[in-house]
Formats: structure tokens, sequence, C-alpha cells
């Protein structure tokens, strides 16, 4: 009876690490669940007293930021991108003297500047939906990353070719942006430090319980029995082109005077 206990509860909490490693952000006010009426924990399994999973990280934490703030933060962003694609339409490179080489050049950076606004813009209104989502922030991140060397190229080439001010309006452009992704920046280690934390105390609790499981099993399995040595004869059996087939040791069994007189008889053809 106190095996099969042992194992439920190791069972049970397995379970909960388990379920504990989808948790993403903390929410306010939210009490942890009652244990059932008469609810026992396993006898002899002592294991570390583990908070709800929603209250693993304070709100005061370093980052964290309310829904409508994040919101908010993603509808600047969306305005920085506004202001990108309206600076883009007064770029005309067909106009400009320069090499061809130069303008392959620009004209690849502008399109890839155009594919990424067009990423930005997709990840940036999934996240400004579920502004708890790692995922979509850390895709929003990181499409902002990938778009700044490009509006900073596209800005250089329109300062040099076409107009001085046009191209510091897309440096001013740039700079918001970037100071939008450092702001957004502390709220992605936010909900990345929740999960990571969830995860390093679901891993200390399964070792804590595998190590209790096994010093409860301990003695209670039977010793191994030997098996008692059977000795097996291998015996030659005959071929069909009437030779004694050879035993498993390579050696063959001796004849006798009557399959000596059998061997020697014509074989049906």
């Amino acid at each position: 009876m106190r095996s099969k206990t042992n194992f439920l509860t190791c069972g049970l909490l397995l379970g909960i690490c388990a379920s504990w490693g989808l948790a993403q952000q903390p929410v306010k006010n939210q009490t942890p669940p009652k244990p059932a009426a008469g609810a026992q924990a396993g006898p002899g399994l002592e294991t570390e007293t583990i908070p709800p999973p929603h209250t693993a990280q304070p709100v005061d934490a370093p980052g964290f930021m309310e829904a409508a703030q994040v919101k908010a933060l993603t509808h600047k962003i969306w305005i920085a991108e506004y202001r990108i694609n309206d600076l883009l339409t007064q770029v005309h490179p067909e106009k400009w003297k320069a090499s061809k080489v130069t303008l392959n050049s620009f004209n690849q950076t502008l399109e890839n500047l155009h594919q990424g606004l067009e990423a930005l813009e997709e990840w940036r209104a999934q996240f400004e939906k579920r502004p708890d989502s790692i995922y979509f922030g850390f895709q929003t991140y990181a499409a902002i990353n990938a778009a700044l060397p490009r509006l900073d190229g596209v800005g250089r080439a329109t300062s040099q070719f076409e107009n001085a001010s046009l191209g510091a309006q897309y440096s001013q452009a740039g700079g918001q942006l970037f100071d939008l992704q450092q702001a957004l920046q502390p709220y992605i280690a936010y909900l990345l430090r929740n999960p990571d934390q969830l995860l390093s105390l679901a891993q200390s609790n399964l070792a804590g319980c595998q190590n209790a499981l096994g010093n409860a099993l301990r003695g209670q399995s039977e010793p191994a029995k030997p098996l008692k040595n059977t000795f097996v004869e291998f015996h030659a059996r005959r071929r069909r082109d009437g030779q004694p087939a050879s035993a498993g040791d390579g050696k063959t069994k001796p004849r006798s005077d009557m399959e000596k007189k059998v061997e020697s008889q014509p074989q049906p053809h």
C-alpha cells in the first residue's frame, strides 16, 4: 500500500511540473486553489511547496507592464511604421545619377525594407491582440531589429543621391523605432523570465521526487534468482545428398553400420 501511494504522489507531481512549463505571465489577485476535502500527501515523500504558476513572479518585477500599456506601445510602433512607409513614397531612385551597381544594390535594400515592414506589421498586430504572448512579443522585437539596418541604408543613400533633408527624416524615423524597441525589451525579458523560473523549480522538484521514490522502493523488490544450467544436446540430421549435417560445434556424429549401409544404396532421382 505504501509503494502504491508513493507512485501516485510522484505521478501527480510530474503532471503538475509538466503543466507549469506552459505558464507565461502572472495575473494579479489570483488565489491558489483549495485542496480537495480529505486529500492527504503520500507518506514518506517530502517535496518543495510550489506556488500556483500565475503567482510565480510578482507584478512589480522589473519589466512588468499592464496589457493596456503593451497595447499603447504597439500602437506607437504602428505610427512609426506609417511614418516610414510615407517616407518611402518620396524616394525616386530612377532619377538618381548613380551607377547601375549602386542602383541595383539600393533597390534590393529598398525591397527588403518593404518586406521587413510587412513582417513587422503582421507580428505587431498579433502581439497587440495577445500582449501576454512571449512568441509574438519576441517576433515583434526581432522584426524591428531586422528593419533598422535596412532603414539606415535607405536613409544614407537618399541623403547622398536625392535630398539630404529627406535622408535626415529617415534617420529620425529610425531613431524613433529604435527607442520603441528598447522600451519593449524589458517586457520581453519579463515574459521570458517567468517560465524559466518555473522550469527550474519544476526540475528541482522532479529530482527530489525521483530520489524520494527510489528511497521508498529500496529493499522492496526481490533479488534476482539465478537460472539452473541446462545441457543442450545437438543431433545431426541427414541431408538430401545422403551426408550427415554438421552439428553446431562443426563436428559430425560418428556413423553407425546401419547408416553406412543406407548410404551405399542408390538414391532415387
